[in-house]
């Protein structure tokens, strides 16, 4: 316990320090002292950010990436990010070369948390998916810039590890059960244990034989078609097929893609019970929201939810009343790995995992920031994976791996991703803008995905 200072120890001390002093220690002392504090803060002048700017590239063909680089007045660090926006994806880079730009210039790359918050509010109206891609690109660079300063991957600047890998889940689909039973079997012997199923493309479209509103002039012919009820009667008996094929030990997942009423959702995840599914995803869209606590009252198949949502505060519901099991969070979209980290610490107090949406539209960096999310936090669920094609892995090194179904970061500092902005020249965006394509049901109304 400290003792507080008599008039007597005060006196004695100061006597010590002149003593001290005149034999030359304390100065040698604070002379050392300074000398060491200036070596650390390199003279103590911050870095700060001299340029923001996006950079696009089509490694994975159709995909459109877009990468933020953010470069510093210390000569040769530079930080990347992920602002990919697969449908919008020039929106994004006019907002990050146009607005985030001169915004962040000058500032200090060490303030991460400040220069989120006061992004997060330059545009005075928050959220939406340009904003938080744009947002998170500049918010990814900056942690990468903050790993390659301390030497240490982003992971062990939060916490270190929790686990010594990231468990992943990969995808199957197949136009019939039997191409379906394969496409499994395969990932299996690759040694996956999670595994999504799909009856052909979303929604089970080849299923559904008539268009009526072709043949009426209806919309383009171009757009797509899928009714609901041969996609109800359809994946029960997939489930059923794959479980009677593959065994009880594959965890199976499934994406319903939002392409259905509530009231059907319920009844689909009530009759797919049986069959133990890991999670099912997205079984209702953003919009319907509020049929969760039905949708949780009648079932206890696992849920997911989330892929589609843009601000924190639309998880917020789902997590603290426990009506999902799974956060389906895009990073990106969600702002980058500062709010993430937060949403997840959140979601661990409600008993809610992360399945955090990894999907071939986000770029090796954003897959970097997630996994090395995945690695710190408890609460950790699955890691949808994507095995990213040779041309990608050519313009980004050091980009994860995949073995015998876990992913595998680069433990190089920072994201442990570098980008070859000269390789990435051969591979412009595609011409075509990359808009959904519109899904009709038979008499024409739009299908929400």
């Amino acid at each position: 316990m400290n003792q507080p200072l008599t008039r007597r120890a005060a006196l004695k001390t100061l006597g010590l320090g002149a003593g001290l002093s005149a034999l030359g220690f304390l100065d040698r002392g604070a002379r050392a002292a300074e000398a060491a504090t200036a070596r650390v803060n390199q003279g103590a002048k911050p870095v700060t950010i001299t340029k923001v700017r996006a950079i696009t590239c089509a490694t994975q063909g159709s995909i459109r990436f877009v990468v933020i680089r953010v470069d510093t007045s210390e000569p040769g660090l530079y930080g990347l990010g992920c602002g990919t926006f697969n449908q919008r994806p020039l929106t994004v880079v006019t907002a990050v070369n146009e607005y985030l730009d001169p915004f962040a210039r000058g500032r200090n790359v060490d303030d991460i948390e400040d220069i989120w918050q006061t992004a997060y509010t330059s545009s005075y109206w928050r959220n939406g998916p340009v904003m938080n891609n744009a947002l998170s690109g500049l918010d990814l660079a900056l942690w990468d810039i903050k790993g390659k300063r301390a030497g240490l991957p982003v992971y062990q600047l939060i916490g270190g590890r929790s686990r010594f890998a990231v468990d992943t889940y990969t995808h199957c689909s197949g136009f019939d059960l039997k191409q379906l039973e394969n496409a499994v079997k395969i990932r299996q012997e690759q040694g996956f244990r999670h595994i999504r199923i799909q009856f052909g493309s979303y929604g089970s479209q080849h299923l559904s034989a008539k268009a009526d509103f072709r043949e009426t002039g209806f919309g383009l012919p171009a757009d797509q078609h899928m009714d609901s009820l041969p996609y109800l009667q359809a994946v029960p008996k997939m489930f059923a097929h794959i479980r009677a094929t593959c065994g009880d030990k594959v965890e199976l997942l499934h994406d319903v893609h939002e392409r259905i009423e509530p009231i059907e959702a319920i009844r689909l995840c009530k009759e797919l019970e049986q069959y133990r599914p890991f999670f099912i995803e997205d079984a209702l869209s953003p919009e319907q929201n509020g049929w969760f606590a039905q949708l949780r009252a009648a079932t206890t198949v696992p849920l997911a939810m989330g892929e589609l949502f843009n601000s924190p505060h639309e998880w917020v519901p789902l997590i603290k009343d426990r009506l999902i099991d799974f956060l389906r969070v895009h990073l990106t979209q969600a702002g980058g790995f500062t709010p993430t980290r937060k949403l997840a610490a959140l979601a661990e107090w409600f008993g809610v995992r992360s399945a955090w949406h990894g999907p071939g539209d986000l770029c090796p960096i954003g897959h970097a920031a997630s996994l090395h999310l995945d690695l710190n936090i408890h609460n950790f669920g699955i890691q949808e994976s994507i095995n990213f094609n040779d041309a990608t892995r050519e313009v980004f090194p050091g980009t994860h791996t995949l073995k015998n179904g876990y992913a595998i970061v680069n433990e190089a500092p920072g994201w442990g991703v570098d980008f070859d902005e000269e390789k990435a020249k051969k591979y412009p965006l595609p011409a075509h803008p990359g808009y959904w394509e519109p899904v009709r049901r038979r008499d024409g109304t739009a299908v929400r995905p």
